[in-house]
């Protein structure tokens, strides 16, 4: 079986060494110009799966993404053709979660400006007034992983924590609500995958009664109007549109929230397990089959 791992540099495959397989290792993401007889791919979130990559890759059985987002992936194409997906769940709360309180610290206590003030000498503050999290009210918008991990560290400030989810999550004890109550809080996090249905999820900037939105799940949950429209603070992790790094109230740092050592280390063993079971001829502790049918149905429907 040929087996090729894209985005990535010297792998430890000790684990796939009992399988009669053949492996290539590419730093790069998958290019349609480079492709061989792959019958598995791993990858990462800047290897897009298109149609037309799919249509090289005749005998392709199994994509691993080693992300929990899989909006670059044509998950509908692969329902199609039989082609299993799988991705990684549950690696990233703590990388996540921690990092998304340094954008909120950033956007109400404004440390990096004054940080850089300072190494020019100047010691002015008075335009730095911040805010407290202490009292305030926190709403999360999904209650995930990443979500629930929030939602833990935000009772350590003393604020009231309120969610939305898709799903009841009874690991954290918090008072879920509706959409419009969570968007009501002081500070929103935005925890939810990428899907048809969060697509646009918040699109009204006068629904927004947050004064600070911390995005760290996918750009475009958050509408292109609320973005420019919105009079209090967004720090996001997700964005690639270079028009926001000009707006004064948008603070955006390169995809880097899941990136610890110890997330690395979970992604590449939960990768090795899915990959694993799928050539032990079981289905992928992660598979995507349901979401990929899911999706396949909502189109054919339209």
């Amino acid at each position: 079986m040929n087996i090729a791992f894209f985005e990535i540099e010297n792998p430890n495959l000790e684990k796939l060494q009992q399988y009669n397989i053949n492996v290539k290792i590419y730093k790069t993401p998958i290019d349609k110009n480079h492709l061989e007889n792959f019958e598995v791919i791993s990858i990462f979130i800047h290897s897009k799966i298109t149609k037309e990559i799919l249509d090289k890759l005749p005998n392709l059985k199994y994509i691993q993404t080693r992300s929990t987002g899989y909006d670059h992936i044509d998950i509908v194409e692969c329902y199609k053709r039989g082609i299993i997906v799988s991705n990684v769940k549950g690696y990233a709360g703590p990388a996540v979660g921690e990092f998304a309180f340094s954008l909120l610290f950033e956007a109400i206590r404004k440390t990096y400006k004054a940080i850089n003030r300072v190494k020019n000498n100047n010691f002015n503050y008075k335009d730095l007034q911040g805010i407290e999290i202490y009292s305030k009210t926190i709403g999360i918008l999904g209650l995930g992983a990443i979500g629930t991990q929030i939602a833990k560290i935000s009772k350590g400030f003393g604020a009231k924590t309120i969610g939305f989810s898709r799903k009841i999550n009874n690991i954290v004890d918090i008072h879920t609500s509706n959409l419009d109550e969570v968007l009501n809080c002081d500070f929103l996090f935005i925890a939810l995958p990428l899907t048809p249905k969060t697509k646009n999820l918040i699109s009204n900037p006068t629904q927004i009664k947050a004064k600070v939105i911390i995005n760290i799940a996918r750009d475009e949950i958050i509408s292109k109007e609320v973005y420019q429209n919105f009079n209090g603070i967004i720090a996001t992790d997700v964005t690639n549109d270079i028009e926001l790094l000009q707006k004064e109230n948008i603070i955006i740092t390169p995809h880097m929230a899941y990136y610890t050592k110890e997330a690395l280390e979970r992604i590449f063993k939960i990768s090795l397990d899915n990959l694993c079971d799928f050539l032990d001829n079981k289905k992928p502790r992660n598979c995507l089959i349901e979401e990929c049918k899911k999706e396949y149905e909502c189109k054919n429907i339209k």
